[in-house]
């Protein structure tokens, strides 16, 4: 593990793979960190640079208590590549990271070799949707709400079948700063980038999974019908592929890679 700080700011981040490898940055989801990936990292590096970091607001990096929106975890992870004297890059974010990675494409091409865009979507809801969870987090912290996102992020049978790694997200969500977790809602709910999509030029894959009942398929397709020429893999499943399909998640974006 190892931190860069930036203009005063620390950023976690961890590189797994051959210094000589093609770099492939990795992006988490709302209320975890970057050992989401965990289980999809021993596949994609053996082919790539695996750089992975936690967003603002989230495990080692700085968490200020402030409102930003998806452009300033975007321009952090500019910063970030400029830190580690990257030019253009893979990129798979999930969720979140996805939403970053939209942003990217959208305002950073050029920082773009390909993109996969993992259980996601362009507009996440009505701001009031957002209001109530903003508010409760910043009053209680995010232990009262874990519960009720792992319910919505696995299945009864996948929390029963994988009681280790749910509880190792659950530990990620309840160790997540209230103010990073209401930062980064604010972002995600002042996000919409629908209109922008017919603008990405960069290779695209978007993966949805069956069974995702925080960005359920239908939105994630929709992305994809937005992106010029974006592929679309389905994987079954619930929102947290990387965690319930890590070789087929691994194969997927290995394929689109090659």
């Amino acid at each position: 593990m190892s931190v860069l700080e930036i203009a005063g700011e620390r950023f976690h981040f961890r590189i797994d793979g051959p210094d000589s490898a093609p770099p492939l940055v990795l992006g988490h989801s709302l209320g975890t960190t970057l050992e989401l990936f965990d289980r999809v990292v021993p596949a994609l590096s053996q082919r790539f640079r695996v750089i992975r970091f936690d967003f603002r607001g989230h495990g080692g990096s700085t968490a200020p208590d402030a409102v930003h929106g998806m452009g300033d975890l975007g321009r952090d992870l500019i910063n970030l590549l400029d830190g580690l004297k990257l030019g253009a890059v893979d990129f798979c974010g999930l969720s979140l990271g996805g939403m970053v990675g939209q942003w990217m494409a959208i305002h950073a091409p050029r920082r773009l070799k390909r993109l996969v865009l993992s259980n996601t979507t362009a507009y996440a809801g009505p701001p009031r949707i957002w209001e109530a969870r903003i508010k409760a987090v910043r009053r209680t912290g995010t232990e009262p709400v874990a519960d009720a996102v792992i319910e919505s992020w696995f299945s009864a049978d996948v929390r029963a079948r994988m009681p280790d790694e749910v509880a190792k997200i659950r530990a990620q969500i309840v160790a997540t700063p209230a103010v990073g977790y209401a930062a980064t809602s604010c972002a995600m709910r002042d996000m919409d980038f629908r209109a922008d999509l017919a603008r990405i030029t960069t290779p695209t894959l978007v993966i949805v999974s069956d069974d995702d009942r925080s960005t359920p398929p239908v939105w994630g397709e929709a992305v994809a019908a937005g992106i010029p020429g974006a592929k679309l893999v389905r994987l079954p499943g619930g929102h947290l592929s990387v965690v319930e399909q890590p070789e087929t998640f691994s194969a997927a974006v290995l394929d689109f890679l090659r």
